[in-house]
């Protein structure tokens, strides 16, 4: 029997905004994987996305000031090499699997899935079109639609089109209140409930800072927030539900609550619900992960409505793993360890580039290149 460790390179970090949160979750998953099953490297991308090596990460991992360090590697890395950024990978050998742990853009949206596929090794998560497609609030909507699960109206406001998109004209497709959300951004980066034109305009153009593309979104009046994680590749499986209840003084579960402070907030794990709502939510998640070709792992959030339908929010392809995190507590009142998911996620990643590698490229040799007669009509 082969019991030669896996060495995982642990990937962490970013220029989103989620930066320091991704810090956490990759602190937390370092913490319980098996030692005596894997060799762990680390790697932070800084704020700015240039990647540090295992030594340098370390140290911002057992509480170093992270400035400092960068400060100190920076000076180091040769800037006229074109792949600078990347050039830390170089240190170590005979990487097994990459775990991307990097919430938002670079690890959320196809970038860094796009690297390892160059890289030609394995990684956890979904690859780079279910990546892209769930990050993209309105390319997840339209998939959505499509396979007929249950979401919000929403229009696009663009900087081409916002001239046309004020309040009124939007409120008469989406309703009086409703969320300004940038296409491409996560965790409540850049988002706004609005309630009148004064409101519509600013939330639009700071929404507008974030990407080149809003959502308008309906506004589900008192909604109940209900997760589900969801793990597996062509055969994925459901945990049970959870509910998150946000104090009543505040909007919406945004970024504060959290990542931040959530003494206020409570999480029911699981959640006691209606079981044909139970059910229906399950099959909207499962279905919601399949249309959208995810793999490996993802959380899916869902707003039910005081009159019990659920609507899908969004999918997380890569969710939080903080201490707040609901993904991996779904699954440890599912009866699935902490340490265990790891293994688990680390095994679907194996699996689905062992899976890729079955794919069968033709390359056809061109011989002497022949070209028909060619007509111009003027």
């Amino acid at each position: 029997m082969d019991n030669k460790k896996l060495h995982i390179a642990l990937l962490f970090g970013g220029n989103s905004s989620e930066h320091d949160v991704s810090k956490r979750s990759a602190h937390n998953i370092y913490d319980a994987m098996d030692k005596d099953k894997y060799d762990v490297s680390l790697f932070m991308f800084t704020k700015d996305g240039v990647l540090l090596g295992n030594d340098a990460s370390h140290r911002i991992f057992d509480g170093e000031d992270e400035d400092q360090v960068v400060a100190e590697a920076l000076p180091h890395i040769d800037q006229h090499n074109p792949l600078a950024p990347l050039m830390a990978l170089s240190e170590v050998k005979d990487i097994d699997l990459f775990y991307p742990v990097i919430h938002g853009n670079l690890g959320e949206d196809g970038t860094i899935q796009g690297l390892f596929k160059l890289l030609k090794k394995p990684f956890i998560g979904s690859n780079v079109l279910g990546s892209a497609m769930a990050f993209d609030k309105d390319i997840t909507k339209r998939i959505l639609t499509q396979a007929r699960v249950r979401n919000t109206e929403y229009v696009v406001i663009t900087p081409e089109n916002k001239s046309a998109m004020d309040y009124e004209t939007v409120a008469a497709k989406v309703g009086r209140v409703m969320f300004l959300k940038p296409a491409n951004q996560g965790s409540s980066v850049g988002i706004h409930k609005v309630r009148n034109a004064e409101e519509f305009d600013a939330g639009l153009a700071d929404a507008l800072q974030y990407d080149f593309k809003v959502l308008a979104e309906e506004s589900i009046d008192h909604p109940q927030e209900i997760e589900i994680s969801i793990l597996g590749n062509e055969q994925p499986r459901a945990s049970k539900l959870g509910a998150v209840r946000v104090p009543e003084s505040d909007t919406f579960y945004d970024y504060n609550n959290k990542f931040v402070d959530a003494s206020g907030v409570v999480f029911e794990l699981p959640v006691v619900l209606p079981d044909t709502l139970a059910k229906e939510i399950t099959k909207m998640g499962l279905d919601a992960y399949v249309a959208l070709g995810l793999k490996g792992l993802a959380r899916i959030d869902f707003l039910v409505s005081e009159d019990g339908v659920p609507y899908l929010s969004e999918p997380n392809t890569l969710p939080g793993f903080t201490n707040i995190s609901l993904y991996p507590q779904l699954w440890g009142v599912s009866g699935i360890d902490y340490a265990s998911l790891i293994d688990e996620i680390i095994a679907y990643g194996l699996a689905e580039y062992k899976r890729n590698q079955e794919i069968s490229y033709s390359f056809t040799k061109l011989g002497t290149e022949r070209v028909g007669e060619k007509k111009y009509n003027e």
